[in-house]
């Protein structure tokens, strides 16, 4: 094999993914074949005339991928059994590998994961609503087959707080859902056929990215600055006539941007005027720890366009997978038939538990011991990047959520940093993942929830320090901070 790959040090796109997309391409033709060793990366490096760094992180993209395997003291290979690939399934030439941080992940501070910290689950407390569900005279049809719409008690009860909170228009209903990942799974199925394009935010959380593109969507990509969407440009894609836009309202995922009052105004009104629907993921709404709420998109729109998505997994406890949907009666009947085709009925333990710790008002005890808790590694987080990153970095300042977007000053590159900074003890989600059409190689994403104060300052330290020894190695001079 002619190791010698054709890489352009003037491209736009960075080293590292020239020479991923080079390989991948090698392995997916058969010129690399399953079984085949990869050089080790010290080796790849001297041959092409890089950093081992750069060969490394082009290695983790195709590990995480499943492309190449990497064992302990043999090196990297190929994936997939070297012997008798002509016989039976191929396994590995059915399933198209789909993009995920996972690999990014096991440093002992890990920034990766935007979840709540397990420290501040309340135990006792859902073990008493556990209890008082499993004592119930009406147990047996809790664990019978219930309805794909939900446990009909905790539907009910989303249905009329919507409507008090002005969120409900006449004709709305609501649909349970595992989280807000089905919600988007199921909206998908019902409205999108292949080659189907879909509006989207730029940076993006990567869930949504790779169920769109799973679906066969074609995504138009709207930036999204410190205040949200950029909304000339989601006015000019919506003249487009997307299927749909998905938003996400408050503390988006990964920048931990807010679309301000204004903004919701005007993409309502373009959406309006497009005729299309709009998805407004609401997933961290919950979880503001300063400031005032702006007005949910689904409560603005008179004009019934918008369904709206929210979900218990982030205030409380995400294993327990409960979410909804609020939208037009007509959408609600179909989603529900698209859920009883993927699952058939409802997980109503799951749903009474959550109902029960709602009502005994648990839940709301534990939202406020959340808040505090997250207003403190929030503000841990970002005095942590004033004190340790270099001058020229730029991050968000969200006034809730899960997470800060942080961009490093050019040349740096977030993914070759990782395999340094996992070394040293931190791990992050470089910006690559969340890319839609922008590519901004020096962005990463910070989740800092399950993180305590101390761990988070002790974290971003170790980052400082192997971001400033990256920028003495390379000796260059970063522009001013803009912040």
């Amino acid at each position: 094999m002619d190791w010698h790959l054709q890489l352009n040090s003037e491209s736009g796109v960075p080293l590292y993914r020239q020479l991923y997309d080079q390989i991948s391409e090698l392995v997916r033709s058969g010129d690399l074949a399953p079984g085949d060793r990869l050089p080790a990366t010290r080796e790849l490096a001297g041959l092409l005339g890089l950093n081992r760094a750069t060969i490394s992180t082009a290695y983790e993209l195709l590990e995480a991928e499943g492309l190449i395997t990497g064992q302990v003291g043999r090196g990297s290979f190929v994936a997939g059994p070297a012997e008798n690939r002509e016989q039976g399934v191929d396994w590995e030439a059915l399933l198209a590998p789909a993009g995920s941080p996972a690999g990014v992940a096991g440093a002992g501070i890990s920034f990766v994961m935007s979840r709540p910290s397990r420290d501040l689950f309340p135990l006792d407390a859902f073990r008493s609503s556990c209890r008082a569900v499993l004592d119930r005279q009406d147990l047996a049809d809790i664990l019978q087959l219930g309805s794909p719409s939900g446990y009909e008690p905790l539907r009910r009860l989303l249905l009329e707080d919507a409507r008090r909170s002005g969120l409900a228009r006449p004709g709305d209903d609501v649909i349970v859902t595992n989280g807000c990942q089905q919600a988007l799974d199921l909206i998908g199925r019902v409205l999108l056929r292949s080659g189907d394009r879909v509006a989207v935010e730029d940076p993006v959380y990567p869930g949504l990215k790779n169920l769109l593109t799973g679906m066969g969507a074609r995504l138009l990509a709207i930036p999204v600055g410190s205040e949200g969407m950029d909304m000339e440009a989601a006015e000019r894609v919506l003249r487009e006539k997307p299927r749909f836009l998905v938003v996400t309202s408050n503390f988006q995922n990964p920048t931990g941007a807010t679309l301000p009052l204004e903004a919701r105004r005007a993409l309502l009104d373009a959406a309006r005027q497009a005729g299309v629907p709009v998805v407004e993921n609401d997933a961290y709404g919950d979880l503001r720890y300063c400031g005032a709420a702006v007005a949910p998109l689904k409560q603005l729109d008179d004009r019934g366009g918008t369904i709206l998505l929210r979900s218990f997994s982030k205030v409380s406890f995400p294993g327990l997978r409960v979410g909804w949907v609020l939208g037009p009666q007509p959408l609600i009947e179909r989603l529900r038939h698209a859920k009883e085709a993927a699952d058939l009925h409802t997980d109503q333990l799951s749903q009474a538990v959550l109902l029960e710790f709602m009502e005994s008002g648990r839940l709301e005890e534990h939202r406020q011991r959340v808040l505090v808790a997250g207003r403190r590694r929030l503000e841990a987080t970002l005095e942590g990047c004033r004190q340790y990153l270099p001058s020229g970095a730029r991050y968000t300042r969200p006034e809730g959520g899960m997470n800060v977007w942080v961009r490093l000053p050019e040349p740096l590159d977030t993914a070759a940093l990782l395999p340094r900074a996992r070394m040293e003890g931190v791990a992050y989600v470089p910006g690559l993942y969340f890319t839609v059409a922008r590519p901004e190689p020096g962005a990463l994403r910070l989740s800092f929830a399950s993180l305590t104060p101390d761990e988070i300052r002790r974290g971003l330290e170790i980052l400082g320090r192997v971001v400033a020894a990256e920028m003495k190695r390379a000796d260059f001079q970063p522009e001013s901070a803009l912040v």
